[in-house]
Order: C-alpha cells, then sequence, then structure tokens
C-alpha cells in the first residue's frame, strides 16, 4: 500500500501545497488536524497500519518529523518493518543507499550536538565555580528590595531614580510588587 502523510505546517496550514504535491496513487492519507508535535494520532495510526513493502510518501522530512532524533527513530522503525519513506521535496527514499548513509550520519550529527551540549555545559559549569561565580540567577538583597518598594509607595520617585539608588529594574521590582500583592 502506499500511504501520504500531511500535516499543517507553518507555510502550509491548510495542507494544500502537501496535497498538490503528494501523488494521487497514494491509496490513503493520513491528515493531522493540528501542526503540533504532541498527539499527533495520524502518525501513529498510519505507523500502526504499515506492513512490509508499504510505502510512505510525505512532501518533506519536516512533514514527518519535528526533530533530528524523531527522523532517526521514524527512520529506524521504518528499515525495521520493510517500509520505504519517500520524501519528495528532498528527492530522498529511505531504501535507497543515500538514505542509509543519511540515518546513519544523521544519528552522527544528533549525537554530536548532544554532546557538544553536554561538553559546553559542563566545561561551563566547573570553570564558574573554580572562578567562584554562583550558579543561577543573582538574587537581590532584600534590603534593597524593601528600598525599592518603599521608594515606589512613596510617589516621589521615578522608576528610573529607583533603579539607580536600588538596582532593582523595573520588571524585577514589579514582580516583587505583584507577589506582595498576591501573597
Amino acid at each position: 500500500m502506499i500511504y501520504g502523510y500531511i500535516r499543517p505546517l507553518y507555510d502550509d496550514d491548510k495542507c494544500d501545497n502537501q496535497l498538490n504535491i503528494i501523488p494521487f496513487q497514494c491509496e490513503t492519507i493520513y491528515r493531522e488536524l493540528h501542526g503540533s508535535p504532541k498527539k499527533r494520532t495520524q502518525l501513529e495510526e498510519m505507523l500502526m497500519a504499515l506492513q512490509a513493502d508499504d510505502i510512505i510518501v510525505v512532501e518533506r522530512l519536516f512533514a514527518l518529523a519535528d526533530t533530528t532524533r524523531h527522523l532517526v527513530e521514524l527512520l529506524k522503525l521504518c528499515e525495521k518493518d520493510g517500509v520505504t519513506i519517500h520524501f519528495l521535496k528532498e528527492g530522498i527514499q529511505s531504501s535507497e543507499i543515500l538514505a542509509f548513509s543519511l540515518q546513519d550520519m544523521m544519528m552522527h550529527i544528533l549525537q554530536f550536538q548532544s554532546d557538544i551540549v553536554k561538553q559546553s555545559t559542563t566545561l561551563g559549569l566547573v570553570q564558574a565555580k573554580e572562578q567562584g561565580k554562583s550558579i543561577g540567577r543573582p538574587k537581590k538583597s532584600d534590603n534593597n528590595i524593601k528600598k525599592a518598594i518603599s521608594m515606589y509607595h512613596s510617589g516621589n520617585f521615578t522608576l528610573l531614580d529607583i533603579k539607580n539608588e536600588t538596582g532593582i529594574s523595573k520588571s524585577t521590582l514589579y514582580r516583587y510588587l505583584e507577589a506582595a500583592q498576591n501573597g
């Protein structure tokens, strides 16, 4: 069987472009009602219906997957089930040698990106601790907050005066005023 899969995208919210591009020989087209990555019921339904030698046709990679990791997972699943995915815009079929290389390359890129983020975060935290820096958002002293609130309620100071005197920004002052009102 040949299945089509479409969902609302940022540049095709009514799926018109996808419907015009996906071939008419698709026996069933699964269509999501939303473009959110969560609760893609039609994708799940299609994946459950797949059998060996079936074909999935999508307009482009992003129509099927939301992240690199998601795409790799779908490629693995379809390879395991003997299903081919045709990505029309990219001109790629998952059954071609190029696609297997693409899958391997994407798995390596995904791991590489993950390792870079983990490594730079870890090094940054260690370096900051070695320099005696505190981790996280710095706290304002209670005395400055009380002074800023007092100055604000007096009505004799502008927000700029309060910031210059206490170091408390307008948004921080409003956050504390709102907390005091609600608390």
